[in-house]
């Protein structure tokens, strides 16, 4: 049987062809003109207003799901019907890294049991880690001060510091944590690192102590600035709280870019109130979008952002590049990068 592709979200041309000039073997289904249109370079339809297909548009785009046996991400419009819509998919590739919580709880793994799904992980890894050395780096030089500052054409000198021999905890030391330990380590900060396998990171030289998650406690107190990096699982839903954030140096900075369930969200603001923080810098919220009336929109030391660290306009190249290397393992029966482990989450 023929492989049939079906690309379900927006690509530009170019990658489309790249993916095309893998092999003649293959079937390439690109239909633009029935998919949502990008915001931006590198959207795949987060937040992304519905808008319903007609329903002769609709019956065509069924029957290509019907008929695919690989997929090019999860159509968000029809997540939930997956499963049953595209009964022939025997391989599901993600655009996305942190899916684990959201394909188990549609019960892929149970009703998609011979279909492999394999993550993005990797592809956001370097804006996610620009991200936070931007904010460790805004913090230390006090960039909202100057903006305010500005804004209220006010001239007066002050001092910021540096992050030289500051130290940083990373929680989560996949590929995005270890590409913000590499950035940290560059600008010549004590690196600390906490993973589920403290083992996978042997010979990482940008981190100068790893440690499981039994030592978080005993680290807390030594970070300056706390990176979130890791995705959300059971084992990491909560896992800063009240009680950990307190544990921390008064003003210390919360660097969040993994997910908003990693942490208690009031806690945090109640810490920021008090002075106990000296600020956040969050990607990433408990609810999405951030509603309107969170004290977090107002502090004067918190940045927020609308869970676009990540993206970036060479998204779609580097998602294409870990396809096609994919689909040339897929093809030849050899292992694929980044399968998902519905168990782990991630």
């Amino acid at each position: 049987m023929t492989e049939k592709i079906l690309i379900s979200s927006w690509l530009d041309k170019e990658n489309v062809e790249r993916i095309r000039s893998i092999t003649n073997e293959v079937e390439v289904i690109y239909c633009p003109e029935l998919l949502p249109q990008p915001r931006f370079p590198g959207d795949h339809g987060a937040e992304m207003q519905d808008v319903p297909l007609s329903m002769e548009s609709e019956t065509k785009w069924l029957n290509l799901l019907k008929e695919a046996t690989i997929l090019f991400d999860i159509d968000r419009r029809y997540a939930e019907r997956i499963p049953d819509l595209a009964p022939n998919v025997r391989w599901i590739q993600s655009t996305s890294s942190g899916i684990g919580k959201s394909v188990n709880s549609r019960g892929y793994p149970e009703r998609m049991p011979e279909t492999t799904i394999t993550t993005a992980s990797g592809v956001h890894a370097i804006p996610l880690a620009e991200f936070a050395a931007m904010a460790m780096l805004m913090h230390s030089r006090r960039a909202l001060h100057m903006i305010q500052e500005q804004r209220e054409k006010r001239w007066e000198r002050f001092n910021g510091t540096d992050l030289q021999n500051r130290t940083v905890l990373i929680i989560g030391l996949g590929s995005v944590g270890s590409e913000i330990a590499r950035v940290s380590k560059s600008l010549g900060m004590n690196v600390l690192g906490i993973r589920r396998s403290p083992e996978l990171s042997a010979g990482n030289t940008s981190v100068d102590s790893i440690y499981s998650l039994d030592h978080l406690h005993d680290l807390l107190p030594k970070a300056e600035y706390l990176v979130l990096s890791a995705p959300e699982t059971a084992e990491t839903e909560g896992i800063i709280g009240r009680e950990q954030i307190l544990l921390l140096k008064k003003g210390a900075v919360i660097i969040n870019v993994g997910r908003g369930a990693l942490i208690d969200e009031i806690a945090m603001i109640e810490a920021l109130s008090s002075g106990h923080l000296g600020g956040a810098y969050l990607d990433v919220f408990s609810k999405e979008p951030l509603p309107t009336n969170s004290p977090l929109w107002s502090f004067p030391n918190v940045l927020v952002n609308a869970h676009s660290a990540s993206t970036s306009d060479k998204e779609n190249d580097r998602i294409v590049d870990l396809f096609c290397e994919n689909l040339t393992r897929y093809l030849n029966g050899k292992p694929l990068i980044n399968i998902l482990d519905p168990i782990k989450g991630y």
